[in-house]
């Protein structure tokens, strides 16, 4: 049985989450067309920080998985994910990527918007276990938030993310709350960090996949 996580409003996450952020659905489809063209066959994938299962969805819609484990560490989150991909060869667990003991098994690892929720020691913890977790030539793809390299481009980016928020639906209120967690829930580096800080994990090989706002997909190679 999983244990019982602080409650959320999953409903309300799925809702929020597309007036939040920009291209949200299209950094699923730059995963599949990066796997796409991998060519693998009868894939190994594990899914880190999960959510709602969108991501497990939209592989499982794509390609032929012989294995497939997501993880989340809200009970909530998985019970939707679940719900949604309920896929002979998918599990679910309740887990802190940090302590995963996953060696050498998946072909494909993904974290789609978890890193920047780790401070520095933390986020490399993570990576780490991403890195260990998977097999040799296996292939990594983060999307995350990034700090802009100066606190006037920053201040540019947040206003602009801040507008497209409030063109989706948002209030005013409602965008400068979430505008304001910049630095204080999250934590974001600058995207030449993340690429230092992958190959400093044992990436022999990171680039960029996609850029949009302040949000980037970075694929690593191990």
């Amino acid at each position: 049985m999983k244990e019982k996580s602080t409650p959320f409003d999953v409903a309300e996450y799925d809702r929020q989450i597309k007036r939040t952020l920009p291209f949200y659905e299209e950094m699923f489809h730059q995963v599949v067309d990066i796997v796409r063209i991998l060519n693998l066959q009868s894939i190994r994938w594990l899914d880190v920080g999960c959510g709602t299962g969108r991501m497990a969805r939209t592989v499982l819609d794509n390609f032929d998985i012989q294995k497939m484990v997501c993880i989340d560490m809200e009970n909530e989150m998985l019970e939707r994910a679940e719900s949604l991909c309920d896929d002979e060869g998918v599990e679910f667990f309740q887990r802190d990527v940090r302590n995963l003991s996953y060696q050498e098994i998946f072909d494909i690892v993904t974290a789609i918007q978890v890193n920047h929720y780790f401070k520095k020691n933390d986020r490399i913890a993570a990576i780490k276990k991403c890195y260990d977790a998977l097999a040799k030539n296996g292939i990594y793809i983060s999307f995350e938030n990034f700090a802009p390299d100066s606190e006037e481009g920053a201040a540019l980016y947040l206003e602009r993310w801040k507008q497209f928020q409030i063109a989706n639906g948002k209030t005013k209120e409602e965008a400068d709350l979430h505008i304001k967690r910049y630095g204080q829930n999250y934590f974001p580096i600058s995207i030449s960090e993340s690429i230092g800080l992958l190959k400093d994990c044992g990436f022999r090989m990171v680039e960029i996949l996609w850029v949009s706002y302040m949000q980037v997909g970075i694929l690593a190679r191990k």
